[in-house]
């Protein structure tokens, strides 16, 4: 089957579940139903958008299929510094309160985070095992500071932490849906001449660089792109961690090709497939007694664990 036929079944699967979420049940009064499943169909999008594109652009920049994001600890910063402006400002501070500004500084400072990771990593020449280290570092790290913050704030803040903590599309905080949509249209316009100096640079850095791609300036913009993508699920719904993983590789091994254009589009259906039929399910099936983040990360969890074992034999 060609790429052309496999994005299109693909799209048709995602619309399925996509409509199926919407309409099922939904009763005679649309009224309020469609407001509200709109809204989680709107972050459910922009989710699996987001993740597939920093995913996949991140495993292009560390030459790595096994890395994301997530799995560098990016998300932990991001969790770290809600913590953080929690404790210092309480739940009623204008930080807390105004999601907007909240999201503004915590992507800003998470973008100084990535040039820190970049002049402390990616200068060594993609080396995998410490990338790797480095990322469950700054992950154990984060997590740790974030938890110990957690046990000092008032049990009654620490909800609004919480929710940060575990995707979750029933609370989704509706008055970033208009922002997350806006960053991510422009950093779509962005990519688009980008996209084949990225499939130049999957032939290496001595190869790209011989064939006129300046790979310093590309990767430093790859990371604030990254930095934008990250910060807007986890602000959106929550961390998603293993997601990245799963619909990366799967993009991969569906589409056969070393195209970005391809291969982004299809990481990023699969994301919806698994975000709104999962979401489905869970509501119509577990009825809400576990939330979607659980099944995902266990799931990604151990398919992690599978690559790791296969690139270790080869």
């Amino acid at each position: 089957m060609r790429d052309s036929a496999k994005l299109a079944v693909l799209f048709a699967a995602s619309l399925v579940c996509v409509l199926l979420f919407i309409f099922y049940d939904a009763g005679s009064d649309l009224s309020f139903i469609l407001p509200e499943r709109g809204a989680k169909v709107a972050a459910m999008v922009l989710t699996g958008v987001a993740v597939a594109y920093s995913s996949v652009i991140f495993q292009t920049i560390t030459f790595n299929r096994i890395l994301t994001p997530s799995v560098m600890g990016f998300d932990a910063v991001y969790l770290f510094l809600q913590t953080v402006a929690l404790f210092f400002f309480g739940g009623g501070g204008f930080m807390m309160v105004n999601e907007v500004f909240n999201f503004t500084v915590s992507a800003a400072s998470l973008m100084l985070f990535t040039f820190f990771l970049y002049r402390l990593v990616f200068v060594r020449k993609g080396n995998v095992f410490f990338l790797m280290l480095v990322g469950v570092v700054m992950w154990t790290l984060f997590r740790s500071l974030t938890v110990f913050m957690q046990m000092l704030i008032d049990p009654n803040e620490y909800a609004i932490v919480q929710d940060t903590m575990f995707a979750s599309f029933n609370n989704v905080r509706a008055d970033l849906i208009g922002v997350s949509a806006v960053i991510i249209a422009l950093v779509a316009l962005f990519c688009v001449p980008m996209l084949r100096k990225l499939d130049v640079m999957l032939l290496g850095r001595e190869h790209a660089v011989n064939l006129g791609i300046s790979y310093d300036v590309l990767v430093k913009k790859s990371l604030i792109i990254i930095t934008l993508l990250v910060a807007i699920p986890t602000a959106l719904v929550g961390q998603m961690t293993f997601l990245g993983i799963i619909v990366s590789n799967l993009a991969y091994e569906t589409m056969k090709t070393y195209k970005h254009a391809y291969v982004i589009t299809c990481a990023s259906l699969f994301s919806i497939i698994a975000i709104a039929g999962g979401q489905f399910i869970l509501e119509r099936v577990f009825y809400f007694n576990i939330t979607i983040s659980v099944i995902i990360n266990f799931a990604g969890g151990i398919y992690f664990i599978y690559l790791l074992t296969r690139e270790s034999k080869r």
